[in-house]
């Protein structure tokens, strides 16, 4: 069973990352697809993306991949960390693919609630 509260405070942690790290005038596009059981999520900005190398410590509790790009420095960099562990208690992964210069995209599945 899921816990409607954590899944929530994914996409918020995952939105607010977007809009943090993303470009000023930019955009967010939050997507859903139909997969039988499940569904695939994910949460995309155009921002100017993260380095390959960087991106398996992404989800490390307080690091920050690249201080110079958040435009709003306060935070303790642990909404990465929270959305992987609140994932991982619902037994599913979240994953993250970026390229530079075009922005990054976190997906996830959940799975469907039986009615």
């Amino acid at each position: 069973m899921q816990n409607k509260e954590t899944i929530k405070q994914v996409y918020t942690n995952l939105i607010v990352n977007a809009i943090v790290y993303g470009h000023e005038q930019g955009s967010i596009k939050i997507s859903f697809y139909d997969m039988d059981d499940h569904a695939f999520c994910e949460v995309a900005d155009d921002g100017q993306g993260i380095e390959a190398d960087r991106l398996s410590r992404l989800f490390e509790r307080f690091y920050r991949v690249d201080k110079s790009r958040s435009r709003h420095q306060r935070g303790t960099d642990l909404g990465s960390s929270i959305v992987k562990h609140i994932m991982e208690a619902h037994r599913q992964s979240i994953n993250v693919r970026s390229t530079i210069g075009r922005g990054t995209t976190f997906s996830f599945t959940l799975r469907k609630s039986r009615a």
